[in-house]
């Protein structure tokens, strides 16, 4: 199966199509095609959909998981490094119980 690729400018600033192919079994072209006729779309617009939805969402995933390991490991260095407690702190803890009566 061969389908165009997003688009790409070239040096004199027209997109031009790009190609990126793949090897599928008769099973899974047949399943491709019945997808993409039950949603009344070309097999090209539906594998290309399909994909680009794919990436966004593993992108999304990895950027989650880094920002979850990178919080994670700021959490626990907090709770074996803490800043010493100091006048600011004190005050802010003071405010924060004048004002919410704990």
């Amino acid at each position: 199966m061969t389908m165009p690729n997003a688009t790409s400018k070239s040096a004199s600033g027209r997109a031009r199509a790009e190609r990126l192919e793949a090897r599928v079994t008769a099973e899974q072209k047949s399943l491709i095609e019945r997808a993409a006729a039950l949603q009344g779309r070309s097999v090209t617009d539906f594998v290309l959909t399909s994909v680009q939805d794919a990436a966004r969402r593993a992108i999304e995933e990895h950027h989650q998981l880094s920002l979850s390991v990178r919080d994670s490991e700021a959490f626990v260095d907090a709770l074996l490094n803490p800043i010493p407690v100091n006048d600011r702190l004190r005050d802010t803890v003071r405010r924060y119980r004048a004002r919410t009566g704990v």
